[in-house]
């Protein structure tokens, strides 16, 4: 993984509180699996940035070998990886999600 891109991942994921690599963008997502993520954060409530793969191969190839996890999208929370579109699922149909976010001081909106 080319040093440039290993640190706009750590830049993007230390500088936002919620970031999901994705395929598309939270307007627009381009896989079922990203607009599902977009749609749970959106739903919860929380405010997130987020990096379109598909406009950038390294950052594609770079987010996998840099989590060590083989699917867009990855969410991460605080710096954190927190998991693709199943895990992420899971979490928030168990109120894990919403846990996690308070845990970690993420702020979600009000009535979400």
């Amino acid at each position: 993984m080319a040093a440039n891109v290993a640190e706009r991942i750590q830049s993007d994921i230390e500088g936002n509180d919620v970031f999901l690599y994705m395929k598309g963008n939270p307007m627009f997502p381009q896989c079922g699996f990203s607009a599902r993520v977009v749609q749970i954060l959106s739903h919860v409530g929380v405010p997130f940035a987020s990096a379109n793969v598909l406009e950038d191969d390294g950052l594609r190839e770079g987010i996998k070998e840099f989590s060590q996890w083989p699917t867009i999208p990855q969410l991460y929370v605080k710096g954190e990886f927190v998991g693709g579109c199943d895990i992420v699922t899971e979490m928030f149909q168990s109120g894990e999600l919403e846990t996690l976010m308070t845990e970690k001081g993420v702020p979600l909106k009000a009535g979400a």
